[in-house]
């Protein structure tokens, strides 16, 4: 059964159901605009065509679970998701070798950035484990408001949900974060990302 000139909602019902030709068809539709997210920030075409394959395996993975009402913003969010994920295994902790501790001046600030650096990643590990387990619309909500810098109309507009669902989302979101982190320099990050 031909699925080309389905919307996008017609497809997902019958990905849904299991229909391998719907699937590759949301694949053909939407393949570049996910690889081209992912091969902007990376510039790398074998990475960015991973996330990208990776992306649409995710879905075919959970499309039983999974409820998604716009197709580009969720495809370019698990992209731009995937990235981050890449970009924090790529980070390498600098470190310096000093001959003789005891000779530094004193009016030498020495921090350990290796250190500050796992307590960020720490920190980031924490804030994606409390993202998933937001509810599925409600992340993605949160997700397009905080990664994607779109306002509270845009996001309605390109969900096709009113303003005040949106609104009512987001504060769902920062709530349940505020009321999980476990320490202080989280909830500091929270409160930052928050804003």
């Amino acid at each position: 059964m031909p699925y080309k000139n389905f919307t996008d909602a017609a497809l997902w019902l019958a990905i849904k159901a299991g229909s391998v030709s719907a699937f590759e068809s949301l694949v053909d539709k939407y393949w570049q605009a996910v690889y081209t997210t992912a091969f902007s920030f990376l510039h790398d075409r074998d990475v960015a065509m991973e996330i990208t394959n990776d992306t649409f395996f995710n879905i075919w993975q959970k499309r039983e679970v999974i409820d998604i009402a716009s197709f580009k913003n969720y495809l370019t969010t698990s992209a731009r998701y995937h990235v981050y994920k890449v970009l924090k295994a790529k980070q390498s902790l600098k470190l310096a070798y000093v001959a003789d501790y005891e000779k530094l001046s004193s009016s030498i600030v020495v921090t350990n950035t290796g250190e500050e650096k796992i307590r960020y990643l720490n920190l980031q590990s924490e804030i994606e484990a409390l993202l998933t387990s937001l509810p599925a619309r409600c992340r993605e909500i949160f997700l397009l408001s905080r990664l994607g810098n779109l306002t509270n109309t845009e996001i309605a507009e390109k969900l096709a949900i009113s303003k005040r669902t949106v609104e009512n989302q987001i504060s769902i979101a920062q709530k349940f974060i505020q009321q999980n982190s476990k320490n202080i320099a989280l909830g500091i990050l929270i409160a930052f990302l928050l804003q």
